[in-house]
């Protein structure tokens, strides 16, 4: 699979073969479903908690007379029955974690590079560099080339590039490392660094 590689500008510098190892690989939505399921439960901080009875600051001695009362026998009033009682059941802290094996999250992002391929969103960028760190600039520039809602998957860390653009809605830069299943559904369109191509086949087909 060929690709043309331009720099921010627009122009055509050269052409490369992507790896179909992780360009050309059958899109399994069924297990990209699996990996955002996975992405997002780890990302869940998990610090919901209520008050159980138990840790309820109220008296625990009967409120009322055994009989004659008209009323039910009730006892504390800590009771999840009573307004400001403890509750039943409620969520405590913890983990919403899951495991997924390391091969099925390869082949969640192989599918999601391929999906970006497939549909002709994906485009390879010479380097991601600026001159300048203006976000005016780099807005005129990604509107130029149609990059409104892009994610940038890049190589190096450019200074100038990241202070450029971590102010436009819906551009996003990510190193190779933290390229992820969610974050390129997400996008519109998949920008790579020719450097970050090779990078990212080596991670994707880790053993």
């Amino acid at each position: 699979m060929k690709l043309d590689v331009i720099n921010l500008d627009g122009k055509k510098l050269e052409s490369i073969e992507l790896p179909l190892t992780a360009f050309g690989e059958t899109v399994r939505k069924d297990i990209m479903q699996r990996v955002v399921v996975w992405q997002l439960a780890k990302r869940r901080a998990g610090t919901a908690s209520t008050l159980t009875r138990a840790e309820i600051a109220r008296t625990g001695a009967r409120h009322g007379r055994q009989k004659g009362g008209g009323t039910a026998r009730h006892g504390s009033r800590r009771a999840n029955i009573f307004i400001g009682g403890g509750r039943a059941f409620g969520p405590k802290p913890r983990s919403f974690a899951t495991d997924l094996p390391k091969k099925i999250r390869a082949l969640g992002l192989r599918s999601a590079l391929s999906s970006k391929a497939a549909e002709n969103k994906l485009i390879v960028l010479d380097e991601a560099k600026s001159a300048t760190s203006k976000t005016k600039d780099m807005a005129a520039k990604l509107k130029n080339l149609a990059l409104e809602n892009a994610l940038f998957i890049v190589d190096s860390n450019d200074k100038n590039f990241e202070l450029a653009t971590r102010n436009l809605p819906h551009i996003k830069v990510l190193p190779t490392e933290g390229a992820n299943v969610y974050d390129i559904l997400r996008a519109d369109k998949l920008v790579v660094t020719k450097t970050a191509v090779p990078m990212l086949d080596a991670r994707v087909n880790r053993s």
